[in-house]
């Protein structure tokens, strides 16, 4: 990873970890985020990974009205850092642990990799 790299990565890593503690305050059965990035294509690879605990909160979550919480949170962020993709939509998916369990044995390692 080169240095530029480095610093962006950190730079994502600490603004992600302000969204991931707001979802924990606001959002029910939210656990946890990561994401997943390619520098080769940055910011065209860049994903984020936002975890629920069961499927149930997962898809309460999505059929709720706040279902665009993540997004909005995530968006504030990448605009603080001058990340512009076109369809940020297209940049985050969701999961859950309930999932990971069963179709990994919860290795996320595995499931993300």
């Amino acid at each position: 990873m080169r240095k530029t790299d480095k610093k962006i990565d950190n730079e994502l890593r600490l603004r992600l970890t302000d969204v991931c503690e707001q979802a924990l305050k606001d959002i029910a059965g939210f656990q946890w985020l990561t994401h997943l990035v390619n520098y080769d294509d940055f910011p065209n690879s860049l994903m984020v990974v936002c975890v629920f605990d069961t499927n149930e909160n997962l898809n309460s979550y999505l059929r709720s009205d706040d279902s665009q919480a993540l997004i909005s949170l995530i968006s504030s962020e990448f605009r603080t850092m001058h990340i512009k993709l076109k369809r940020l939509v297209e940049h985050i998916s969701y999961d859950t642990e309930e999932d990971c369990l069963r179709q990994h044995n919860g290795n996320w390692a595995l499931r993300l990799g």
